[in-house]
C-alpha cells in the first residue's frame, strides 16, 4: 500500500499528508456498508422519490425495486472502496493480492483527494440561490463524482501501463479502451441485466470522468488534478464536453415560477430536480435512439428540470400516483422540436393504453391521465397525468417564466 500510495502521489501531484488506514473486508461487511448507506431518513426519502420519478419517465420497470437493484449492482461491482468517514481503504478478502494492486491504485487516489481537499467537504456544494427550487446541486454533485472517479481511473490505468514504460498522457486512446474493457458487462451478469439508465449512471463517472481528466492532462498535471478539485465542473455537460469547461461556459439556470403556488392547496410537491445533458443522452437512448444519435440530441440541451406532484393528503407508492411537469430549453428551435418528437414517439412504449386526442397536436390520453407537449420556440413544457385544466395552467406559467430575456 505504501509503495502504491507513493506512486499515486507522484502521478497526481497530491502530497501524502499522513498514512492511510487499511482493512480487509468480507462480502457480508460490504453488503452491510451499502445497506447502511440506504438507511438514513434523507437517503430513504430520496430513493423513494427517485424510484417513482424514474418509473414515470420510463427509465426503470414499474415492477422493479430500485433499492434492491442498486444493492445487487454495488455488491457485484465493488472491488474495494475508500470511506472518507473512517479514512480507511477497504479491500475484499476474496481477491488475490495481484488483483488488489490496481484497485489500490484507484482507491488510494481517493485517499489523497481526501487528505488534500476533503471529499465530504467537496460534496457540500454552496446552497442554491433559489432555496425553494434547487436546480443546481444534483448536476454539480454528478460532475464532482466524475472528477473524483475520473482521476482515480486515470491513476489506476497509469499504474497498469507503467511497467511497459507507458502512461495515460502518452496513450490516451489505450487508456479509454482499457477502461471500457474493465466496464464490460460480460463478467457482471447483474449489471448486464440492469436497466440502461442505471448501467450508464454507474459508468458515467468512470468513462466520461476519465476522458475529462485526460483532456485536462493535456494542459498539465496541476490542471487535471488539483485545479479540477479547486474549480470543479458544474454540470454533466462540462464533464461530457471538456471544452465547455475549459472555455468557462456556464449554462444559466432556467427561470421558473412558484410552482407550488401555481398548483394551489389541492396539490403537494413530491419531488423537484434538474435534468442534465447526461440524463438527456440516456433518455433519448431509452426512447429508441442509437447511442450516437442520442449523444447528438443531448448536445442541444441548455438546461431542464422536472416537478413531480401528488394530490394533497396522498402518499404516493406507484408512478400513477404522481403527476409530472418537465420543462427544457434547447440550443435552437430545431433541437427542441427534435426532442419533442423523440419524447412523443416513446409514449407508446411507456403506456399500455394510449390514444391521440383528435384535432390536437401532441395531446394523448393514457391509463395514467393526459399527456401534453407544448413548444414555445427553443423551449418545451411537458405534462403527464395532470387534469387538462391544471396542465394548461402549469405549462403556461412555466413557459411564461422562460419568456424573460436571457441574461
Amino acid at each position: 500500500m505504501d509503495e502504491i500510495l507513493a506512486f499515486d502521489s507522484e502521478r497526481t501531484g497530491m502530497p501524502i499528508k499522513h498514512p492511510v488506514k487499511r482493512k480487509l473486508t468480507s462480502r457480508t461487511e460490504v453488503e452491510k456498508f451499502f445497506m447502511d448507506s440506504f438507511k438514513d431518513d434523507e437517503s430513504a426519502k430520496r430513493l423513494t422519490q427517485a424510484e417513482l420519478v424514474l418509473k414515470k419517465f420510463g427509465l426503470i420497470s414499474r415492477d422493479s425495486s430500485l433499492q434492491g437493484t442498486l444493492l445487487a449492482l454495488y455488491t457485484e461491482s465493488v472491488a474495494g472502496y475508500y470511506d472518507p468517514k473512517t479514512k480507511t481503504v477497504y479491500l475484499l478478502d476474496w481477491l488475490d493480492p495481484e488483483s488488489q494492486k490496481p484497485v489500490l491504485a484507484h482507491e488510494l487516489t481517493h485517499a489523497l483527494q481526501d487528505q488534500n481537499f476533503g471529499i465530504e467537504k467537496f460534496f457540500k456544494t454552496p446552497k442554491p440561490k433559489n432555496k425553494k427550487y434547487d436546480t443546481e446541486t444534483s448536476e454539480e454533485s454528478s460532475a464532482r463524482v466524475a472528477v473524483m472517479e475520473g482521476q482515480a481511473a486515470a491513476v489506476m490505468i497509469d499504474y497498469l501501463l507503467a511497467p511497459m514504460g507507458q502512461s495515460v498522457e502518452k496513450q490516451p486512446d489505450i487508456a479509454m479502451a482499457m477502461q471500457s474493457g474493465m466496464l464490460s458487462e460480460g463478467d457482471a451478469p447483474i449489471f448486464a441485466k440492469a436497466p440502461l439508465y442505471l448501467r450508464e449512471d454507474m459508468k458515467f463517472p468512470y468513462t466520461y470522468g476519465l476522458n475529462f481528466t485526460l483532456q485536462l492532462l493535456k494542459q498539465g498535471k496541476q490542471k487535471a488534478f488539483a485545479d479540477a478539485f479547486s474549480n470543479p465542473p458544474d454540470s454533466t455537460r462540462q464533464v461530457m464536453d471538456p471544452d465547455t469547461y475549459l472555455a468557462g461556459e456556464k449554462v444559466p439556470p432556467l427561470p421558473l415560477p412558484d410552482l407550488d403556488k401555481v398548483l394551489g392547496k389541492e396539490w403537494q410537491r413530491f419531488d423537484f430536480d434538474s435534468v442534465g445533458e447526461f440524463d438527456i443522452s440516456v433518455l433519448a437512448r431509452e426512447y429508441g435512439k442509437t447511442a450516437k444519435d442520442a449523444r447528438q440530441i443531448s448536445r442541444g440541451w441548455r438546461n431542464s428540470y422536472y416537478y413531480a406532484s401528488a394530490k394533497k393528503g396522498t402518499k404516493p407508492a406507484n408512478p400513477q400516483d404522481i403527476s409530472l411537469l418537465y420543462v427544457s430549453r434547447w440550443s435552437s428551435l430545431e433541437s427542441a422540436t427534435n426532442f419533442a418528437e423523440v419524447y412523443a414517439g416513446a409514449l407508446g412504449t411507456r403506456y399500455k393504453k394510449i390514444a391521440p386526442v383528435a384535432g390536437e397536436k401532441w395531446h394523448w390520453t393514457t391509463e395514467d391521465g393526459d399527456v401534453f407537449i407544448q413548444q414555445q420556440g427553443d423551449a418545451l413544457a411537458i405534462t403527464e397525468s395532470f387534469d387538462p385544466a391544471t396542465s394548461a395552467k402549469l405549462r403556461s406559467a412555466a413557459l411564461e417564466a422562460l419568456s424573460v430575456p436571457r441574461q
